[in-house]
C-alpha cells in the first residue's frame, strides 16, 4: 500500500471565527463546510474558491456541535445555552430552536435518514427529537454525570454515548434500553462514533487513548495511545480503515486500523484541536481548534490507482473478503503506541485560495421559531454574509472529572469553584447540593410524562383514523343497501 500512499496536504484555511473552534461537519455533497465557536456563531463555510460564507448569529452561548442532515437541507447546531437550532443554510438564515434540556447541551447528530436527532447533555440525559414534527420524542437516562456526545449508528437502530461517568454505552431505539456499557477508562470519555459498517464503536478519552469495540462480540479489539494529551475527537474514514483524531497536544494523528500503526501526525494548528471530520466521500478532512481557525486538507493517502490494482489481481478466481478489524493479529487488547517511521507534516504555507476580504453584514433576519414541550421560545436572530477573516482571545472549556466538584477553569490553570464564582458561601453547599438533586429528578419525571403524552397523542390519532376509516365504510355499506333496495323496487 505504501506504493500508492501519498501524504495529506493542507488545502485552505478559513478565518471568520473570533473564538475557539468547537466543531465541523462537511455537507454531504462537498460543497460547504460547517463549522461552531465559542464566539456563538455558526459558520458556513462555500468551498467554491473566493466563495463568500455566512455566518448565522442566534445562540446565546457557547456552540458544541454541528451536524448536516444526510439531505444537506438542514444543519444542526447545539449550544451551552441549554437548545438545538435547526438552520436552513442559505441567505434566508431561518431557524427552529429545539428546547427539553436544562443544561448545556454537547453534541447533536442526525439520524441516517434524517428524521430524527440525538443530543447529549450536562443535565446527564440523551435525547431523541423528531425532525419533521419538531418535537422532543424520549430520554435515555442512565449516566451519571455530563454527557459528552451521542451517535446514532448507521442504521438508526442503536445510539451511542459517553461522558464524565468515564463509560461510553449502547442504546436500543426500539425499547430505549441501555444494552451495554463499555467502562475501561481512567477518565472521562470525550467522544464516541460507529464505523460506516455499524459494527464497530470508536470512543477517545480525556487518559490520552483512543480505544475500538466490536459491538458484536463486546470486546475491545483495538487501543491506541498514540497522544501526549486528551484526545477531544476523531473521525472515521469513508472505508473504515483510516481514522484521524484531534487533541490537546496540538496535534492531529491519523491511524491506519487495518495495519494497526500511526501513520500520519499532522502539525497545523497553534493549540488544542477540537474538531476533526473526514468528507462525506473521503477525500477531504477539516480541523479547528483554540486558535479560532478551521483548516480543510486533502487526503491523498487513500488514493488507489484501481487499474494497477485490478490488474495485480486479475489471476485470481475468488477475490479475498476486506479485512475486518477482528483479522488483524493479535487478536487480544493490546495498545498501540507511537512509532518510529510515522510522518509529521508541519505545513508552513497555510493557504492557497482564500485570502482575508473585508466582512461585509448584510442585514437582519427573523428566525423562524417552535414551541417545543410548550415551552415559550420566541426568539429573534440575524445573519452576517461574510468572506473574511478576524480574529479574537481563544477559551478553553474542560469539564470536571467523575467525583470531582464542578469548577470552571482559566487560562494558565488557575480554577474557581462554582462557589466561589457566583459568591456563594461554602455553608450553603450541601442545601445547594440537594436542590440540584431534586430537580434531576423532577427533570426526569417531566421527560417521562413528555414520553407518555407523545404515546397518548400518537393514540389519539391512530384512533381517529380508525373512526374516520370505520365512518367512511358504514357510509358505503349504506349507499349499498340503498342501491339494492332501488333495484329490487
Amino acid at each position: 500500500m505504501a506504493s500508492v500512499m501519498e501524504d495529506p496536504t493542507l488545502e485552505r484555511h478559513f478565518k471568520g471565527h473570533k473564538d475557539v473552534v468547537s466543531c465541523a461537519d462537511f455537507s454531504p455533497n462537498n460543497k460547504q463546510l460547517a463549522s461552531g465557536s465559542c464566539d456563538k456563531n455558526l459558520m458556513i463555510w462555500n468551498l467554491a474558491p473566493k466563495a463568500r460564507a455566512f455566518r448565522f448569529v442566534g445562540h446565546t452561548d457557547v456552540i458544541t456541535g454541528v451536524h448536516f442532515s444526510p439531505s444537506g437541507s438542514l444543519v444542526a447546531s447545539s449550544s451551552r445555552d441549554q437548545t438545538v437550532r435547526l438552520w436552513t443554510p442559505s441567505i434566508k438564515g431561518e431557524s427552529t430552536v429545539f428546547k427539553a434540556h436544562t443544561a448545556s447541551v454537547r453534541s447533536v447528530h442526525f439520524s441516517s435518514d434524517g428524521q430524527r436527532l440525538v443530543t447529549a447533555s450536562d443535565d446527564k440525559s440523551v435525547k431523541v427529537w423528531g425532525v419533521e414534527r419538531k418535537k422532543f420524542l424520549y430520554s435515555l437516562n442512565r449516566h451519571t454525570n455530563w454527557v459528552r456526545c451521542a451517535r446514532f449508528s448507521p442504521d438508526g437502530r442503536l445510539v451511542a454515548s459517553c461522558g464524565d461517568d468515564r463509560t461510553v454505552r449502547l442504546w436500543d431505539t426500539s425499547s430505549r434500553q441501555c444494552i451495554n456499557v463499555f467502562t475501561d477508562y481512567g477518565g472521562s470519555a470525550t467522544f464516541v462514533d460507529f464505523n460506516s459498517s455499524g459494527t464497530c464503536i470508536a470512543s477517545s478519552g480525556a487518559d490520552n487513548t483512543l480505544k475500538i469495540w466490536d459491538i458484536r462480540t463486546n470486546k475491545l479489539i483495538q487501543h491506541y495511545r498514540v497522544h501526549s494529551a486528551g484526545v477531544n475527537c476523531f473521525s472515521f474514514h469513508l472505508s473504515g480503515n483510516y481514522l484521524i483524531s484531534g487533541s490537546s497536544d496540538n496535534t492531529m494523528k491519523i491511524l491506519d486500523l487495518l495495519e494497526g500503526r500511526l501513520i500520519y501526525t499532522l502539525h497545523g494548528h497553534k493549540g488544542p484541536v477540537l474538531a476533526v471530520t473526514f468528507s462525506r466521500d473521503g477525500d477531504l478532512f477539516a480541523s479547528g481548534g483554540a486558535d479560532s481557525q478551521v483548516l480543510m486538507w486533502k487526503t491523498n493517502f487513500d488514493s488507489l490507482n484501481y487499474r494497477e490494482l485490478l490488474s495485480r489481481h486479475s489471476k485470481r478466481v475468488t477475490p479475498d473478503p476486506p479485512p475486518h478489524l477482528m483479522d488483524i493479529y493479535p487478536r487480544s487488547p493490546h495498545r498501540h503506541t507511537a512509532q518510529n517511521g510515522t510522518i509529521e507534516i508541519n505545513p508552513i504555507v497555510a493557504d492557497t485560495q482564500s485570502g482575508d476580504p473585508q466582512v461585509v453584514e448584510v442585514g437582519r433576519v427573523l428566525f423562524s421559531t417552535a414551541d417545543v414541550m410548550s415551552h415559550d421560545i420566541g426568539t429573534s436572530s440575524r445573519y452576517q454574509h461574510i468572506s473574511g477573516s478576524d480574529s479574537g482571545p481563544a477559551r478553553t472549556h474542560n469539564r470536571p472529572k467523575e467525583g470531582e466538584d464542578e469548577e470552571e477553569r482559566f487560562p494558565g490553570g488557575m480554577t474557581a469553584s462554582a462557589a466561589e464564582h457566583s459568591g456563594i458561601p461554602s455553608n450553603f453547599t450541601s442545601t445547594l447540593e440537594n436542590i440540584v438533586q431534586q430537580l434531576d429528578i423532577l427533570t426526569q419525571t417531566v421527560a417521562v410524562l413528555e414520553e407518555r403524552l407523545t404515546l397518548t397523542e400518537d393514540k389519539l390519532r391512530t384512533c381517529l383514523d380508525n373512526q374516520v376509516l370505520l365512518l367512511q365504510q358504514t357510509q358505503q355499506v349504506d349507499r349499498s343497501d340503498d342501491e339494492t333496495e332501488g333495484s329490487s323496487v
